[in-house]
């Protein structure tokens, strides 16, 4: 890659090292995985989807189970907090977005960027330059230019004559509980993504994949025990759009697993990569949910990306 500058100056990377490109894979694979999630709940509920998307990507990873062994008691305990961790997540998450514009939740999303920063400076000792810190405020700025978006003008139909209305609020009207739904699970989302580093110290990728998975079934399965809840199998088997996240899930978390392996990565990084699914959503929102206000949120994300480009291309 070019540099830039001279004495003093400002230089580009001339390596983009092969756990950046894993990462930014799993994010664009975070942001369509949130479209299908969407989409699989037009046909079940969330706790079906939740089952059998978990059910069979553990049984996609079974093959697996010859590498999995060797894992110690302590180990082996962090794996099972890390999945109930992911348990709790994704049903705060799969509520929120069953609930909200998907282009609204893929913004929301990026508060998972503050938490997971915070968590690699305090516990993993990480250190951020002066660009990636840069690159947080301007990921950090776009989520909030949305959320702040000032003298927007909408129109309502009202009795059949058009009203303008100034507004200092986005469009999309979305419940408290919601947004502190989506909130929590991005929080959930951020202790995983740190479990995951220390994990990867400690074990391979295919036996944390194979363990997670097999305790997030036991999570579910147990709740669906406890709770009594009916549970519509063979309808959510027939559920492609189940097949298709259970799928990618695998693919973009064994991305993941070994982008965390590199000796190289941080979390305070990683985290500011996998914000490249918010474009994925904004674009979903526009063309497959027909939703509003995607030019607003597309200047929004463009923020997001500088953002990540400085953080990761700049020294």
């Amino acid at each position: 890659m070019l540099e830039m500058g001279g004495q003093g100056g400002i230089y580009f990377r001339r390596d983009i090292m092969l756990w950046i490109w894993l990462t930014l894979l799993y994010g664009v694979i975070k942001g369509t995985r949130e479209i299908i999630k969407k989409k699989s709940m037009e046909k079940n509920t969330i706790l079906e989807v939740l089952f059998v998307y978990t059910l069979l990507s553990f049984l996609m990873v079974t093959p697996g189970v010859t590498k999995a062994g060797g894992v110690d008691a302590p180990t082996m305990l962090l794996i099972a907090v890390k999945s109930f961790v992911i348990f709790v997540a994704w049903i705060f998450s799969f509520k929120a977005i069953k609930k909200m514009p998907i282009s609204l939740y893929g913004l929301l999303d990026l508060s998972r960027v503050i938490f997971s920063t915070l968590m690699g400076v305090i516990f993993l000792r990480e250190k951020m330059t002066f660009w990636q810190t840069v690159g947080l405020v301007l990921v950090c700025a776009g989520l909030l230019l949305y959320r702040y978006q000032t003298g927007e003008r909408r129109v309502r139909r009202r009795n059949g004559a058009n009203t303008v209305q100034q507004s200092n609020e986005p469009a999309e009207r979305v419940g408290f509980k919601i947004v502190c739904f989506a909130l929590l699970s991005c929080l959930l989302n951020g202790v995983s993504g740190t479990m995951d580093k220390v994990l990867m110290l400690k074990i391979s990728s295919t036996q944390l994949q194979f363990w997670y998975m097999l305790f997030l079934v036991l999570f579910y399965l147990a709740y669906i025990l406890i709770t009594r809840t009916k549970i519509r199998l063979w309808s959510a088997l027939k559920n492609y759009w189940i097949w298709i996240l259970s799928l990618i899930f695998v693919i973009g978390d064994k991305a993941l697993f070994l982008a965390n392996q590199s000796p190289d990565s941080k979390v305070t990084i990683m985290t500011l990569l996998k914000q490249a699914g918010c474009i994925v959503t904004i674009l979903a929102g526009k063309f497959i949910f027909k939703e509003k206000n995607i030019g607003y949120k597309l200047f929004c994300a463009g923020v997001i990306i500088t953002g990540i480009v400085l953080s990761v291309a700049m020294k």
